[in-house]
């Protein structure tokens, strides 16, 4: 087993969180200044340029798709993300769902 910084672990539970929040959404988006709020919530009080930076970093796994809208990133869960999130598959960079209780 690969020993992670705190950063990494930190930047795995962010990514995490992020799925869940767009996977609780109608149509699956959200934009980073929502997306930054939510991190907020779970204790990651994170700049909006570190929560692009996790936008990028899920969109390089195929997790979320992004697109701009002015100076605004909108992130969408692709299929994998789902996937992710309902625990049907696994996707390195990303903390593992806790089964649901």
């Amino acid at each position: 087993m690969t020993h992670l910084s705190f950063e990494e672990h930190s930047a795995r539970d962010a990514r995490l969180i992020i799925l869940r929040g767009l996977n609780d959404q109608l149509d699956g988006r959200m934009n980073e200044v929502l997306l930054t709020a939510l991190l907020g919530t779970f204790g990651h009080n994170r700049s909006r340029e570190w929560v692009r930076t996790q936008l990028n970093k899920l969109r390089e796994l195929g997790a979320v798709t992004l697109v701009e809208a002015g100076t605004v990133k909108i992130a969408t869960i692709t299929r994998a993300g789902v996937d992710h999130v309902e625990r049907r598959s696994l996707i390195e960079g990303i903390n593992r769902p806790s089964p649901e209780v």
